[in-house]
């Protein structure tokens, strides 16, 4: 399960500094440059998609990193304390 957490730590993709929820949108705008409310945009646009959307945005949240490089997920089951 290690592997699995530590190839997701690779992908390089964090949640953003900017966050008003979960950081998706602003880590979304981080990656690729543009304008944090334009992504949280589009993330509110995926939303108009039946259940997909948000079930994705959930998926999205439990397994992409904090700042610091933990992982919800892997917190979850390793009953970890978040890191501070």
């Amino acid at each position: 399960m290690n592997s699995l957490f530590n190839s997701i730590r690779r992908i390089d993709f964090r949640r953003g500094p900017q966050r008003i929820l979960g950081g998706i949108a602003g880590g979304i705008a981080h990656r690729f440059n543009i304008n944090v409310w334009i992504a949280r945009l589009l993330v509110l646009l995926s939303f108009l998609l039946p259940v997909l959307g948000v079930l994705l945005y959930v998926i999205v949240w439990i397994v992409t990193p904090w700042r610091d490089g933990s992982i919800p997920l892997e917190r979850l089951l390793t009953n970890r304390p978040p890191a501070h």
